[in-house]
């Protein structure tokens, strides 16, 4: 079965074709600029071997965008398909399902109801999540279609690790608790991870550390989340990209009064200019400014934000050790999390020695590649894992429709 993935934001829309039975990509891209002049299809027809397309045309909505993508896909000289009846269904990225979904589902009518009932835990995201599946139903009337939650594959976390320290009632009347965020990719790479070590997943104790712009760290034992590091938002856990990590509350309250501002200027400084950002003094968001800067040995500015950052990657794995009493493998993925050896060391050797785990320098260099980095025989191994959201959301879907 080919299965569409769609990643829908408020102005992109991200998607592949895969075959779901070969696991493989047939035909991938992004609609950028949506709603914004300068409106353009990225496209690349994987399966025929062809160069990646540009098409600038204007795509006022979302609609317009899927359109785009059903028509590159069908068309006769970069299409990889001969029909659209040969997409068997669409799976769509969602951020958040709050409590109501612990595991993907098919789309229907009550669940986009109860999708809508999330949107004000994830109201940048889960609007935009919805538009996409709008457009597709226009587009694809019949066509099965499954949401897949950012949110989903940390519901296993017990009461203890969910829970703030607030009173009951605010979770009673509005949830307010831990839901955590990027569990596709704690889901795909746990699962890869304990295939890795040959050890089966349901007795595996693996921490999955998603490290990019936005990063999160999860406990995953015996084939559950038991703890994970972003909250209620992707604001708690790690220090990230510009999101400030975990503060003392009394900050917010701090700052307003010394600057004058309100709650809602101080979210968008906690979110969009702290960090990297902000411990750098607004030099980069980017890590691999900062590790360009850290490898000048007079720079003030890289080691301080890559030895801040690092060091609370290695807090929550020593936190989630603790939490599975053990751990067999600990797993390095996304962005930074994949392509950085120096933080890869950095962590392991400043934290990590007394596991005694030994890295393969020339192992911890390569990029793109499953790869067990470690050298030591007793002790959890090392692991680089290239995440595949989009492949884990295919074959829910192509579980849940078969």
């Amino acid at each position: 079965m080919n299965v569409l993935v769609i990643n829908c934001g408020s102005s992109s829309l991200k998607f592949q074709l895969i075959d779901s039975a070969g696991e493989k990509v047939i035909a991938k891209g992004i609609c950028e600029r949506i709603g914004i002049e300068g409106s353009r299809l990225v496209y690349t027809p994987v399966a025929i071997g062809g160069s990646k397309t540009i098409i600038e045309e204007a795509m006022p909505d979302h609609t317009k965008a899927v359109q785009m993508v059903l028509d590159a896909l069908c068309d006769s000289k970069i299409g990889v398909v001969k029909s659209l009846e040969e997409i068997g269904a669409v799976g769509h990225r969602l951020v958040h399902g709050g409590e109501k979904f612990a595991a993907s589902t098919l789309i229907t009518e009550e669940v986009i109801e109860a999708i809508k009932e999330c949107n004000e835990l994830a109201p940048l995201h889960n609007p935009a999540n919805l538009i996409g599946i709008d457009a597709c139903q226009k587009l694809m009337p019949g066509v099965p279609m499954v949401g897949v939650f950012d949110t989903a594959f940390h519901q296993s976390m017990p009461e203890k690790a969910y829970l703030y320290g607030i009173p009951y009632e605010y979770y009673k009347k509005y949830k307010i608790r831990r839901y955590g965020f990027h569990g596709t990719s704690h889901n795909y790479v746990s699962h890869k991870a304990s295939e890795m070590i040959g050890k089966p997943y349901e007795e595996s104790k693996i921490i999955v550390c998603h490290l990019g712009n936005g990063a999160s760290i999860s406990a995953v034992r015996n084939g559950k989340c038991v703890d994970t590091s972003m909250g209620l938002t992707p604001l708690e856990g790690l220090i990230m990209g510009t999101r400030c990590g975990d503060m003392d509350p009394a900050i917010i309250e701090f700052i307003a009064h010394k600057e004058g501002k309100s709650i809602d200027e101080i979210m968008e400084i906690l979110n969009k200019k702290s960090g990297v950002l902000g411990i750098s003094d607004g030099f980069s968001s980017d890590f691999r400014d900062i590790e360009d800067a850290y490898l000048e040995e007079d720079d003030v500015v890289g080691k301080r934000c890559l030895e801040a950052f690092s060091y609370r990657v290695a807090k929550y794995i020593g936190a989630y050790m603790v939490a599975m009493d053990g751990v067999d493998a600990i797993c390095f993925t996304a962005g930074v999390g994949e392509n950085s050896p120096i933080i890869r060391n950095i962590i392991c050797d400043n934290y990590l020695q007394f596991l005694g785990i030994e890295l393969d320098q020339e192992l911890n260099n390569k990029r793109g590649q499953d790869l067990i980095i470690s050298t030591n025989e007793k002790g959890p191994k090392i692991l680089v894992i290239p995440t595949d959201e989009e492949l884990m959301i295919a074959r829910d879907t192509s579980a849940l429709v078969k």
